[in-house]
This record gives C-alpha cells, sequence and structure tokens, in this order.
C-alpha cells in the first residue's frame, strides 16, 4: 500500500518537475570560440596514471592521507579484507585459489612479455598519431596553399581588369582604323567615279567640237563652186607671181 502511494506521489510530482526544468538558470556559453583559459582542452596523456601494487591508483591513497595519515589506506585495505574473509562474505573456495594462480600467471606474463607488447603497442599508437599530425599538417598546408592560390588569382583577375582596358582600348583602336581605311575606300571611289564624269564630260565636248569643226569645213567646201575654185586658184597664182620680183 505504501509503495503504491510513493510511486503515485512520484508521477504525479513529475509534471512540475518537467515544467520546471527549462527555468534552468545554469550558464550557458554561447561564445563562437572557446575560452581555452577557464575551460581548457583536455589532452590525451602519453603515460598512464602512477599506481601502487600494480593495479591501486595513487588517488585513492591521496584521499586516505589528509584523513588517517600515511598507514591508513593500508589499514583500510587489510582490515577490509579480514573483514571480508572473517565473516565470510568472501568464501575462499577451490575458484578462489583458481583465480589466484591465474593472477600469478597473468602478473609473471605482464612482467615477462608486458615491456616488449607495451613497446610494440606505443610504435603502433606513435605511426597512427604520426600519420594523424601528418595528415593535419597536410591539411592545413593544403589550406595556406589554396589561400595564397585564392590571392595570386584575386591578383591575377586585378591585372585581367587592366588586360581587359587595354584589349578595349585596342579593339577601339581596330575600329578607328577600320573606319579610316573605309572611309580613304569611300573617298578613291568617289574620286574615280567624278573623274570618270569628267572625262567623259571632256570627250563628249571634243567630240561636239570636231563634229561642228567637221560640218562646218563641209559645209564651206560644198558651198564653193569650181568656177569658184579655179578663179581662187588664178588670184593665188597672180598673187604668187606678184610677190615673186618683190621677194627677187
Amino acid at each position: 500500500m505504501l509503495s503504491r502511494l510513493a510511486l503515485r506521489s512520484v508521477q504525479e510530482a513529475r509534471p512540475f518537475l518537467v515544467a520546471v526544468r527549462p527555468t534552468s538558470t545554469t550558464a550557458v556559453n554561447k561564445a563562437t570560440e572557446r575560452d581555452e583559459v577557464n575551460f581548457p582542452r583536455r589532452a590525451r596523456p602519453v603515460e598512464p596514471g602512477k599506481v601502487r601494487m600494480g593495479f591501486l591508483p595513487e588517488e585513492w591513497f591521496q584521499f586516505f592521507y589528509s584523513k588517517t595519515g600515511v598507514t591508513g589506506p593500508y589499514m583500510f585495505g587489510v582490515g577490509l579484507t579480514t573483514f571480508l574473509c572473517s565473516k565470510e562474505i568472501y568464501v575462499m573456495e577451490h575458484e578462489f585459489y583458481t583465480g589466484l594462480s591465474i593472477f600469478v600467471m597473468a602478473v609473471y606474463a605482464i612482467k615477462k612479455l608486458g615491456p616488449g607488447i607495451a613497446n610494440y603497442l606505443d610504435k603502433e599508437i606513435e605511426d597512427i598519431e604520426g600519420s594523424w599530425v601528418k595528415y593535419r599538417q597536410e591539411s592545413v598546408e593544403g589550406l595556406k596553399q589554396a589561400v595564397e592560390d585564392e590571392k595570386k588569382a584575386q591578383w591575377e583577375a586585378e591585372g585581367q581588369k587592366i588586360l581587359f582596358d587595354a584589349k578595349r582600348e585596342n579593339v577601339a583602336l581596330q575600329l578607328e582604323a577600320a573606319y579610316r581605311e573605309r572611309l580613304a575606300t569611300v573617298h578613291s571611289e568617289v574620286k574615280k567615279r567624278l573623274d570618270y564624269q569628267l572625262e567623259t564630260a571632256n570627250v563628249k565636248t571634243r567630240i561636239e567640237q570636231k563634229h561642228m569643226v567637221n560640218w562646218i569645213v563641209n559645209n564651206v567646201k560644198a558651198s564653193i563652186t569650181p568656177a569658184q575654185e579655179a578663179a581662187a586658184l588664178k588670184q593665188c597664182f597672180a598673187d604668187l607671181k606678184g610677190l615673186a620680183p618683190q621677194s627677187a
């Protein structure tokens, strides 16, 4: 009856505990960077902790020193063992001696084979840690190189801007040269056509003049009769004869 009542009281109190939980005033570190001074990072120890008698941590003895002195931990261990054995809480049956013999063999194996295995495992750990450190260093170097490449790319991009300006100016000069070349071509072609028109007009004028002269001469010749021609010839001969004595 009491157990049921206690269980019911716990179930009834649990929602209040859940409701109160979000109002906790525990400080939350929302900083973007870790506080290395107050919250240093845990470092993996290189060597194992100090122990006594092969398996008892040194911290246990330090805990007893301030209360029982130097012999306190040993007396506590001996007294506890004596109490467990005398009250037959820990019964020394045949399995105990089997475990004791296994423990002795294990201690012998640890003393005999432990250093070699420890050196081998330490070497393996150093190799693994070295590979991790090498990978980290290579990653850092790769990122640094990527940063340098990015800076170089930005610098080259700035140079590309100058190069683009030079290319634009070059294209503008090419367009200006093409424009001037076409302008000269147009001038030459127009001059050729004007020269052709002028030559055509000159030829037409010469032909008209020649035709007019020939027409006038032919008309004059056609208007002179043979009698007039003979009279003109006689007059010419007479004039020549009259001029001959004078010249003589």
